[in-house]
C-alpha cells in the first residue's frame, strides 16, 4: 500500500522539477534574448534607422519562427502573457521614468496644449475610432462584439507609442516639438487606460444622458484623485528624506526609500481603483523636483541611472514578447479558415487610428495657435505633421488593454475575439516597424534643417551657457530664470501670457512655501562633511 503512495508522489514530484526546469530554461533563454537586443540595438545606433523597439520585434519574431519549428507548430513564445506581469511589474518603472526624467519647464510651460492634445485629443481619436468599429466590424464576420467592446477598442488603439520619434528628436534642437509629442504619449497613455477602465466599470448595453453623464464624471475622478495621489506621495517622500536625512548613514537606504515610495504610489493607486499610470507618472515629476535634490550627490547619480535602466529593461522585454507572440497557433487558428477577415480588420483600425489622429492634431493645433501670439510658441504645419506621424505607431499599453478585453487567462476562446488579438498584434507590429523605419526619412524630410529652428523653438530666456557638469539637462527644474518675464499688471495681460503668468506665480509659491518644507534645488539638508555639502560647494548655483 505505500510502495504505490510513494511512487505517485515521487512521479509528482519528478513533474514539478521537470516543470520547474523547463521554465528555468525559458527564462534563461529569454534573458539571453535581452542581451542579445542590447547588444545588436548598440551595433545598429550609428545608422539611426533602427531602434530598440524594432530590434526587439525583429529578434522576437525570428525567434518565434524557431520554437515554432522546434515545438512542431505547437508554440511561438517562451512565456504566456500574464496582465499581471504586465501592470504591476513592468509598466510602473517605464511611465515613472518618464516623470522622473522629463523636462518639466518645457513640459509645464507647454502643459495646456499637452493636455489639450493628450486628454481632449484621446477623447476625440477614442470616439472616432469606436464609431469607425461600429459601422465598419458590423459588416465583417468576425463575431459577437458587443459596444463595450466597440469602446474598448476605441480606448485601446487610442493610446500610442512615440518612442521612435522620441529617439530621433531632440530636447535641444526641438525642444518644443519634443516636449509636445513626449508630454502627449505620456497623458495620452494614463487617458487611453483611464477612459478603459470606465469603460468596463459601466454597462454600456442600456445607455442614456444620465449613464453618459455619470460615465464621464467618473472619468473626471479618476483623472483628477490619480493625480493628486501620485502629488501626494512624492511630498511626502521628499518630506520624509528632508527631515530625516538618510544619507548621513547610508544611501542606499535614501534610494531604496524612493523606489519603494514611488512604487508604492502605483500599487495604492490600484488598491484605490484609480489609475496607476496617472499616478506614478505625476509622482515622477514630484520626486524629481523635490525629493532627488534632498538625497546625497552618489544617490542622485544611481537613482537616474537606476530609473533608466529598469525601464529600458522593462520596454525591451514587451516588445520582444510581442515579436514571439505575433506567431502564436492558438490565436491564430481561430480565423486560418479566413485570414482575409484579420487582414481587413487590422487595415481598417490602421486607417482609423491615422483618421482618429488627424481629428484632433491640427483642430486642437489651431485652437492652441490662437492663445499664443509669439510665433516661437506657434505650432507650425511641419510640426503638426511630426506630431499627427508620431502618434501612429501603438504598443505595450494597446497590447496590454486587448489582452485584458479579449484574453481570459492569456488564451482566446472565442473566434471575435481571437480576431482582434491578431488584428491587434498585426497592427503594433506593421506600425512599429513600418512606421518606425519611415519616422527618420519623413523628420529629415519636413525639418529638413533642424538646427536652423532652434533659435525659434529653444527657449530665448534660458541661459545656454549654464549646463550641469551631470544630470543636469534631465533634471531641470522649475526655477531656472525667465529673463524678461514681468508680473502682469492686468487681467489681459493676464490672458495674454497665461504659460509664463502660471509659472511666475507657481515659481513665488513654490520657493516661499513648497521649497521651504519639501526641499529642492536650493533647499538641500547640510550636514557637516556630508557628501550633499560636498555637492552643493562643488557645483555651479543656479539660482
Amino acid at each position: 500500500m505505500v510502495a504505490p503512495q510513494l511512487a505517485a508522489i515521487f512521479t509528482k514530484l519528478q513533474t514539478l522539477s521537470t516543470s520547474d526546469h523547463a521554465s528555468v530554461v525559458s527564462m534563461n533563454i529569454f534573458v539571453a534574448l535581452l542581451c542579445a537586443c542590447i547588444v545588436i540595438g548598440h551595433l545598429l545606433e550609428e545608422n539611426r534607422w533602427m531602434n530598440e523597439s524594432i530590434t526587439a520585434l525583429i529578434i522576437g519574431l525570428f525567434t518565434g519562427v524557431i520554437i515554432l519549428l522546434i515545438s512542431g507548430g505547437k508554440s511561438s513564445h517562451l512565456l504566456v502573457f500574464s496582465e499581471d506581469l504586465f501592470f504591476i511589474y513592468l509598466l510602473p518603472p517605464i511611465i515613472f521614468n518618464a516623470g522622473f526624467q522629463v523636462k518639466k519647464k518645457q513640459f509645464f510651460r507647454n502643459f495646456m496644449t499637452i493636455m489639450l492634445f493628450g486628454a481632449v485629443g484621446t477623447l476625440i481619436s477614442c470616439t472616432v475610432i469606436s464609431l469607425g468599429v461600429i459601422n465598419f466590424f458590423k459588416k465583417m464576420d468576425i463575431g459577437s462584439l458587443d459596444i463595450g467592446d466597440f469602446l474598448a477598442i476605441g480606448a485601446m488603439f487610442a493610446a500610442t507609442d512615440s518612442v521612435c520619434t522620441l529617439q530621433v528628436l531632440s530636447q535641444d534642437e526641438t525642444p518644443l516639438l519634443y516636449s509636445l509629442v513626449f508630454g502627449e504619449s505620456v497623458v495620452n497613455d494614463a487617458t487611453s487606460v483611464v477612459l478603459f477602465n470606465a469603460i468596463q466599470s459601466f454597462d454600456l448595453t442600456n445607455t442614456n444622458p444620465k449613464i453618459a453623464l455619470e460615465f464621464f464624471g467618473n472619468f473626471l475622478y479618476l483623472f483628477l484623485a490619480s493625480t493628486v495621489l501620485g502629488v501626494v506621495v512624492g511630498l511626502v517622500s521628499a518630506y520624509i528624506i528632508k527631515t530625516l536625512y538618510f544619507g548621513r548613514h547610508s544611501t542606499d537606504r535614501e534610494f531604496a526609500l524612493m523606489m519603494l515610495m514611488a512604487y508604492l504610489s502605483y500599487i495604492m493607486a490600484e488598491l484605490f481603483y484609480l489609475s496607476g499610470i496617472l499616478t506614478v507618472f505625476f509622482c515622477g515629476i514630484v520626486m524629481s523636483h523635490y525629493t532627488w535634490h534632498n538625497v546625497t550627490e552618489s544617490s542622485r547619480v544611481t537613482t537616474k541611472h537606476a530609473f533608466a535602466t529598469l525601464s529600458f529593461v522593462a520596454e525591451t522585454f514587451i516588445f520582444l514578447y510581442v515579436g514571439m507572440d505575433a506567431l502564436d497557433i492558438e490565436k491564430w487558428k481561430f480565423v486560418n479558415d479566413s485570414p482575409g477577415t484579420s487582414v481587413a480588420v487590422s487595415a481598417v483600425l490602421i486607417g482609423l487610428v491615422m483618421a482618429g489622429r488627424a481629428a484632433f492634431v491640427f483642430p486642437l493645433s489651431f485652437l492652441s495657435n490662437l492663445a499664443k501670439k509669439s510665433a516661437s510658441e506657434k505650432i507650425s504645419f511641419r510640426e503638426q505633421i511630426i506630431i499627427w506621424w508620431a502618434g501612429l505607431m501603438r504598443g505595450a499599453v494597446s497590447m496590454a488593454l486587448a489582452y485584458n478585453q479579449f484574453t481570459r487567462a492569456g488564451h482566446t476562446e472565442v473566434r471575435g475575439n481571437a480576431i482582434m488579438i491578431t488584428s491587434t498584434i498585426s497592427v503594433v507590429l506593421f506600425s512599429t516597424m513600418v512606421f518606425g523605419l519611415m519616422t527618420k526619412p519623413l523628420i529629415r524630410l519636413v525639418l529638413p534643417h533642424p538646427k536652423a529652428t532652434t533659435s525659434m523653438l529653444s527657449d530665448q530666456s534660458t541661459p545656454k551657457s549654464l549646463e550641469a557638469p551631470f544630470l543636469g539637462s534631465g533634471q531641470d527644474s522649475f526655477d531656472e530664470s525667465f529673463v524678461g518675464v514681468h508680473r502682469p499688471d492686468s487681467i489681459r495681460a493676464l490672458l495674454t501670457t497665461p504659460a509664463h503668468t502660471v509659472h511666475y506665480y507657481w515659481r513665488k509659491f513654490d520657493n516661499a512655501f513648497m521649497r521651504p518644507m519639501f526641499g529642492g534645488r536650493g533647499f538641500v539638508p547640510f550636514v557637516p562633511g556630508s557628501p550633499t555639502e560636498r555637492s552643493e560647494h562643488n557645483q555651479p548655483q543656479w539660482q
